[in-house]
């Protein structure tokens, strides 16, 4: 009765602070003000088999929510399984009967020491609890509807990719969605939901696709027409192209939204390391071509990138490159995202106790974060970049995503790396023209290899686009060399100009080449902030 009263009270505190959403265009906003929402999430999963929130038995639920906030992160995506809401042999379990299911002695002795009143909840009403208590953070919530079947995601034949599959029956799905939405349109903390993760395996095929999205959007919407309704694509959620010719119809305005996912998956660390520059070209456009085009147009919508991620100890070289090339084309179309993923470990993943999550913005205790520096790239992410009721003209502000952090023009022209906050703003820049500050005459001059770039008034320096990646930027010397702009190394806030890497002579990509060219990255991010 205690567990109860106590959901309720916090359901009142999280109806007194929440905010609801709709969509204008591609943009997320504020419904009563029209104000730009960003979100910028963190994925907290609790789909698996004991259907508990990760974490639960290595700190207190209040502990996590605040450790959230504390990073940074304003959103949570909070995962589902059907099961949990349409069969009562799932969701009316106790949290203590689940963990003995599956012989968790040591979680539930964690669960005791940290989280003793959740241990006679039962399944759903922990869940709740949990976005109850994200809620009086002020933390907004997505539920992602991520399997049928409790169990670790995701495969091609584990019987939750598609519909007909095994474990995912549509019906099924569509009772589930209508029962999370019913039983969350009381709790503004959650702001939307998302209709399946990663529609995958043999069955696949845009015709079902259509036909059960729509239901299902049309289904949350009936239930909760306050809530976003976020919809994935075939693929694993990595293919979207066939909105191009066909809109998804429903019988809502103002509240659709398109999720994508982007990882390194399928690419080997040697081609990453060998090609850098042309696999960074091949993967953007990819995107562009399948998923981010949503967010152009007259017919734009809102997309969420909702998953993606490192391996955050650094030891995956594949990633390492990747995400520079994700960071800088997620920072230029400053779309709504959500890292996987906050859990340092797992209570139970694919027969493995205490499984240890590298991708985890946690450590395995649940006590730091894994990786600060990998966090502090992030910073461009979170900030809002671009919003569509501004009165300002649209600058750049010039990223280097392997940092992080943003050029900055100090009083005395020198060049050097700061906060995007702080950030120098640019003028567009044409390919082949200079690079000018913006409402100065002054623009960004070559020097010398390995010297410092300034801004001077001398505009002589012609800055071009040298790699299929398009983020080297390069001008010619005097003596008619090409050098690029790269961040000193070992010198975190000096720029120099040297000779550019992976380029050849002629500008053009070399077709293998064992540098890193990442250090030379930088992109011109437009802003009207």
């Amino acid at each position: 009765m205690r567990a109860i009263l106590a959901l309720l009270f916090l359901q009142m505190v999280v109806l007194c602070t929440s905010i609801e959403l709709s969509t204008t265009s591609r943009w997320i906003v504020h419904h009563a003000s029209g104000k730009r929402v960003k979100l910028a999430c963190v994925n907290w999963p609790s789909h698996v088999e004991p259907m508990i929130a990760e974490g639960l038995e290595k700190k207190p639920l209040r502990h996590i929510v605040k450790k959230i906030t504390e990073i940074g992160f304003n959103c949570v995506r909070f995962t589902w399984a059907t099961y949990m809401f349409t069969r009562s042999d799932y969701g009316s379990l106790r949290v203590s009967e689940s963990l003995d299911k599956y012989n968790l002695s040591a979680a539930k002795d964690g669960i005791a020491r940290n989280n003793p009143q959740i241990l006679n909840m039962t399944l759903v009403e922990l869940h709740k609890a949990v976005v109850m208590e994200l809620g009086r953070k002020k933390v907004m919530v997505v539920l992602d509807n991520h399997v049928s079947r409790p169990t670790w995601c995701c495969s091609d034949k584990d019987g939750n990719g598609f519909f007909g599959d095994a474990d995912f029956d549509a019906e099924e799905w569509l009772r589930g969605l209508a029962a999370v939405a019913e039983a969350y349109r009381d709790n503004r903390a959650v702001v939307g939901m998302s209709l399946r993760n990663e529609l995958r395996g043999s069955r696949q095929n845009e015709a079902d696709l259509y036909k059960y999205m729509q239901e299902g959007a049309n289904t949350i919407h009936t239930q909760n027409p306050d809530v976003l309704v976020i919809v994935s694509g075939l693929k694993y959620d990595n293919y979207l192209e066939f909105l191009k010719y066909q809109p998804l119809a429903v019988n809502f305005t103002n509240k659709l939204v398109f999720e994508a996912h982007w990882y390194s998956f399928g690419t080997s660390a040697d081609e990453w390391v060998a090609q850098t520059n042309q696999l960074c070209a091949t993967v953007t456009k990819y995107a562009r071509d399948n998923y981010l085009f949503l967010t152009e147009g007259n017919n734009s919508f809102p997309l969420f990138l909702s998953e993606f991620g490192i391996n955050q100890r650094g030891d995956s070289e594949a990633d390492n490159r990747y995400i520079g090339c994700l960071l800088a084309a997620v920072a230029e179309f400053d779309v709504d995202w959500a890292l996987w993923t906050l859990q340092g470990s797992y209570i139970l993943r694919e027969g493995h106790a205490d499984l240890e999550e590298f991708y985890g913005v946690l450590d395995l205790n649940w006590d730091h974060p894994r990786n600060p520096p990998f966090l502090d790239r992030l910073q461009v992410l979170r900030q809002t970049n671009q919003d569509y009721k501004s009165k300002h003209p649209t600058r750049y502000i010039m990223l280097h995503p392997l940092s992080g952090h943003c050029v900055h023009i100090a009083k005395n022209g020198i060049v050097a790396m700061a906060s995007c906050k702080r950030a120098s703003r640019w003028d567009q820049h044409q390919d082949g023209g200079p690079i000018k500050l913006a409402g100065s005459p002054r623009c960004l001059g070559v020097a010398g290899d390995g010297e410092a770039p300034r801004v001077s008034r001398r505009c002589s320096s012609k800055w071009n686009y040298v790699s299929s990646s398009g983020l080297h930027l390069a001008a010619q010397d005097r003596r008619g060399e090409h050098l690029c702009l790269e961040l000193e190394k070992n010198v975190s806030s000096e720029v120099v100009t040297k000779k550019c890497l992976c380029v050849g002579d002629d500008l053009v990509d070399l077709p293998t080449c064992v540098d890193n060219p990442q250090a030379q990255w930088f992109k011109l991010i437009p802003t009207n902030i």
